[in-house]
This record gives structure tokens, C-alpha cells and sequence, in this order.
């Protein structure tokens, strides 16, 4: 019998397939004891299961390497890291040496000795973690018993779930699941970021249908609209069927944008760049016509590893980036990682309760500063083969820019004195840090250009965690004050002559064009599978028409009033 399930659509794209379940992760198991002489196998058969998990976290994060954004790969090493945690590994070994517990109670009392410490956190970004260990505590159980942690279907199987983490995806994907519905999560959520790079349908919010759908149940999901029908009928089989024909005609009209410009109908060039973080998306990018690369990831070269990438390594990787644009300007983001990540760097941090807003971005590079200098010195080589860019993370105040700029200006003095003939690269700031954003007027004399990155500036300027689930809801960019602030920092780029791009989540969602056109924006950098869409929005769009509405935009009161806003440019 047809039953139709309403959701939010995550990651556009329609999906017909066979149902595959799965149920919430609860660890069921009774209390169990092993004899003593037992203890010392039950305790190799623990260990076994976290080397079979650690191996497959391996294996799939040696896969995604420079395949996929850096999202899948910040979750798969969170979660390698998990695995070699003592408050987890230690515990689970003393309940079974000492306990005599069998190793899966052992893993669900630590489990839940471990559950009830997050819940008590007051800081929701960490309390968020809880999942990070479920996932974790679940993979190493299903080694325990044998079974696959994740399920091999075949090809045309939706996966209906509670969630999905992102460390996840791009497995299933290749298992040839080719749609996800989860109950919870949010549209902007890390899982979803990442399907939308996968392109993998994935709505979420699907409430209800985890109790009603079964396995092998045919499915239809619509990623766009957020509708899941299960046992479709012949009219929604045919509806179905349209729009998989219309979809089809649109990709093959977007392939004919590649070497169109992207010019508005009144005129207006507007600059699409490419976020990149490896070979494979330089490549894609420069082949797709972006403008440029407005940021390219320099972090994987620093992660999971003992040793620090020297001058040469960093200098032949960033080369290449600037070689593959063929002209095209290249901007480099300087080292963006936090206490969270920086002991896979070969580095040392102490560990800090919020690393979301601790030591990271420019804050690591200037008490790192042998580190900073030689990633510098190996962009500036890296400008003698064409245009470069740098560009700061986690700016706060224009005195770190100062600093930064001398910097690079003895990076480019010892550059020149190997008799390597080059110019100071232009110097840029992530606007992400709310004080940036409304302190802009102070910083932009100081920089050459600008790059906003509403995922975080959203995030700290609302105080919401995109994803924490509870909170989905207050996590939007459409929030009146955060475009009150994108307009300010607009505003003081052409105020004082300074570029202004927006690198987040924002610029590649085709949807959301309009309103930044609106407000005064020219230049955009995003994901190179988005591209492509976004320049055929920005094509059918007449830029005189949006600036001379942004008035009536800044003077929305709530999320719906812009909504409204964006349903009258058409972009809804």
C-alpha cells in the first residue's frame, strides 16, 4: 500500500530502488562473565575487533584521499582516533582482565560509562560526540559478532536509517546505495555537505518512516523536495519518469555552460572560483571554466602523519595546483586546523574543552611559527609558475594580519635571495569570526582581498552547531542577521576597494543566488559539482533588478520574510 513521508531535502536528486533498513544502533547485551582461564582469549578477541576497525577506517580514508572534500576524512580520522582512545581501550581492558566481563558487555558498560559523560558536557559541540562514539562502539561490536558494520547491498538500494555519519557515504555509495532517508539529521550537516559533493540523494527529517517501511519495500526518493514514497503507484512512477527525462535535459544544458561566461542578463560578469583540495579537483575546476581556484585546502597535507610536510613536498603540491589553472589565479589558504586535529600533524597542542574556538587557523600558524614560515616560503616558490593568492583562516583582529604580512614579506625576501625572481603574493581574510565581520572597516586597509566563510560565521554568529539535530532548526543562513552582517562586509570591500568573495555553503547553492547578488556580491567560490548549475542561475538573472530589491531584503524581520523575498526572484 503507497505511503508518502515528508522530509528535508538534503541533496537533490530523484532515486527508485529497493528498501534496506536499519535500525537504530543499540548495543543489546545482557551481563556476561568468562572463566579466568577465558579471559586472556576474550580480551585478544576485544583487540582483534578494534585492529579490524582500525583497518577498515584505513582502508576507506586511503580511498576518499584527495577523491572528496575533506569532510569524510575529518570524520574517518575523528573516529580512527576514537579508536585508539585509553579512556576507551584501557577501560575496555580492565573490565575484561579484572571484571572478567565477556567483550561485548564490556563494551556496552564503558560504553555507557562513556555516554554519560557527554550528556553531562555543557558545550553542545562536544556533547554532539556522542554519536562519533555510537558509530565507533558499533563498528567494533559488529567485528566482535562477525558482521559487516555497514550493509553491502546491491545496486538500487535506498538505505532508510535514524542517521548517517559522513565517514559513512561514500562506502555506501560504492556498495550501490543509491539514496539515503534518515530520521534525523539536518540539510546542514557534514553528512549532508558531502552527499551533495557525492551527489547522493539524501533527504532527512523523514519522521515516522523507519517504523513502517520494510526490507525490499520499493522506494522513490526526491532529494529536492524532501518527499518519500514507499510502493509508489503508477502515478508516481510516471511523475517519476518525467522528471528523470527533464533532469536528464538539464545536465545535458548545463554541459553546454562550460565555456559560456557567467554574465548576468543585464550584463554583469560575475567571478565563479573553485574550492579545491587536491589534483583530481584543479583539474575538474580549470575544465569547467572556474574563474580561478578562491580556495585550495593545504590541510591534507598535514594530517595523518608523524612528520611535518617540509618545503619542497608543500612546494611541488602547490606548484602543480598552479600549473593545472593554466593562469588562472590560485588562493592558497594557510594551515586551518585545530586541537582537535593537531596531533596528527607531527605537532603538539594541549587539549582544549571548545576546539571550534581555541588555537586554530592563524592562531596555530603564528605560535607555530617555523611551520608557518616554510608553508609560506613554499607558496611564494610556487608564484614564479602564475598567479597566487594567500588567504588566512580564523582571522579575529587586524593585528594578526599585520603580523602575518611581515611574514610573508620575509618569506618572499628569502624566496628571492635563492635568486628565484618573485613578487609578494596578495594577502587575504577568511571572514568567519564574527568580530571580523563587524570590525571589517578595520581589517580591510589591511588585506588585499576577502573571502567569507558563512559555514562558520553562521555557526558562531548564531551560536548554533549545524549539527547538532536538535538545533536544526536555528542553524540557517536566512537568518535576518546574518545577511545584515554579509551586507556589511560587502559593503566595506567596495567601500574600500578590496574584493569580496563567499567560499561557504552558501555560494554553491544555486537557490541562495539571487539574494547574494542582491546583495552586492561578484564573486563566488564553491564546490566544482556545483558549478555549473550556479552559473546557469546566475545567467538568468538581471542583477539591477535584485540590487534595486536588496532594500526590502535587509528589512526582512524572520526567515520566512526572506523566503518570501527569494519565492518573488524565482529562486524558489
Amino acid at each position: 500500500m503507497r505511503q508518502a513521508f515528508a522530509g528535508h531535502g538534503a541533496s537533490r536528486g530523484l532515486a527508485l530502488g529497493r528498501a534496506r533498513v536499519r535500525l537504530p544502533h543499540v548495543l543489546e547485551m545482557a551481563e556476561q562473565h568468562v572463566a579466568a582461564a577465558q579471559v586472556g582469549a576474550e580480551a585478544r578477541r576485544l583487540h582483534d575487533a578494534l585492529e579490524a576497525a582500525r583497518g577498515e577506517m584505513r582502508a576507506l580514508r586511503e580511498k576518499l584521499q584527495g577523491a572528496l572534500s575533506r569532510e569524510a576524512v575529518e570524520f574517518i580520522d575523528l573516529h580512527a582516533l576514537l579508536l585508539d582512545d585509553p579512556e576507551l581501550v584501557q577501560a575496555l581492558d580492565t573490565l575484561i582482565r579484572q571484571e572478567r566481563y565477556s567483550a561485548g558487555y564490556a563494551l556496552r558498560v564503558q560504553r555507557d560509562r562513556l555516554a554519560a559523560v557527554f550528556e553531562r558536557m555543557d558545550d553542545p559541540y562536544l556533547k554532539s560526540r556522542l554519536d562519533d562514539l555510537d558509530h565507533i562502539i558499533g563498528r567494533i561490536n559488529a567485528h566482535l559478532h562477525r558482521r559487516e558494520p555497514l550493509p553491502r547491498g546491491t545496486a538500487g538500494e535506498i538505505l532508510a536509517c535514524d542517521n548517517v555519519a559522513p565517514s559513512e557515504l561514500a562506502q555506501l555509495q560504492a556498495q550501490g546505495v543509491v539514496a539515503i532517508v534518515s530520521a534525523a539529521g539536518s540539510p546542514l550537516s557534514h553528512s549532508a555537505i558531502l552527499a551533495r559533493s557525492l551527489h547522493l540523494p539524501l533527504v532527512v527529517g523523514a519522521a515516522g518512516m523507519l517504523q513502517r517501511v520494510n526490507d525490499g519495500d520499493v522506494v522513490m526518493v526526491d532529494g529536492e523536495t524532501g518527499e518519500v514514497v514507499v510502493d509508489p503507484d503508477a502515478d508516481d512512477l510516471r511523475r517519476y519518469h518525467q522528471r528523470e527525462l527533464q533532469d536528464a535535459r538539464g545536465r545535458r544544458d548545463l554541459e553546454r555552460l562550460r565555456s559560456k561566461p557567467t554574465r548576468t542578463l543585464d550584463g554583469v560578469d560575475v567571478a565563479l572560483h573553485a574550492n579545491a583540495e587536491s589534483r583530481e579537483d584543479v583539474a575538474r575546476a580549470h575544465a569547467l571554466g572556474a574563474a580561478g581556484v578562491g580556495l585550495f585546502r593545504t590541510e591534507f597535507l598535514f594530517l595523518q602523519r608523524t612528520e611535518l610536510p617540509d618545503e619542497d613536498e608543500q612546494f611541488q603540491v602547490y606548484r602543480d595546483a598552479v600549473l593545472g589553472m593554466s593562469g588562472r589565479p590560485v588562493t592558497f589558504r594557510t594551515l586551518d586546523l585545530g586541537a582537535d586535529k593537531v596531533d596528527r600533524t607531527g605537532l603538539s597542542l594541549a587539549n582544549e574543552d571548545n576546539p571550534a574556538l581555541g588555537v586554530r587557523g592563524v592562531r596555530l600558524s603564528l605560535l607555530y611559527d617555523h611551520v608557518f614560515d616554510t608553508q609560506l616560503r613554499a607558496i611564494v616558490r610556487a608564484a614564479a609558475y602564475g598567479p597566487v593568492r594567500v588567504l588566512v583562516p580564523m582571522v579575529s583582529c587586524r593585528e594578526e594580519v599585520v603580523l602575518v604580512r611581515r611574514r610573508l614579506r620575509r618569506a618572499v625576501a628569502a624566496v628571492r635571495r635563492r635568486g628565484v625572481a618573485v613578487e609578494a603574493p596578495p594577502l587575504g581574510a577568511m571572514i568567519e569570526v564574527p568580530a571580523a565581520a563587524i570590525g571589517v572597516h578595520g581589517l580591510a586597509d589591511a588585506v588585499d582581498f576577502m573571502s567569507i566563510g558563512t559555514n562558520d560565521l553562521v555557526q558562531y554568529l548564531l551560536a548554533v552547531d549545524r549539527n547538532n539535530d536538535a538545533l536544526g532548526d536555528l542553524y540557517s543562513p536566512l537568518h535576518p542577521g546574518v545577511l545584515r552582517l554579509l551586507a556589511h562586509v560587502i559593503g566595506a570591500g567596495e567601500q574600500h576597494g578590496k574584493p569580496v568573495a563567499v567560499c561557504g555553503e552558501m555560494a554553491g547553492d544555486p537557490r541562495l543566488a539571487p539574494l547574494l547578488l542582491a546583495l552586492g556580491l561578484k564573486e563566488f567560490s564553491l564546490h566544482p559539482s556545483s558549478l555549473l548549475e550556479l552559473r546557469r542561475t546566475i545567467r538568468d538573472c538581471r542583477l539591477g533588478d535584485l540590487r534595486s530589491r536588496a532594500g526590502q531584503l535587509l528589512q526582512a524581520r524572520d526567515r520566512a520574510a526572506i523566503e518570501r523575498w527569494l519565492q518573488a526572484a524565482g529562486s524558489l
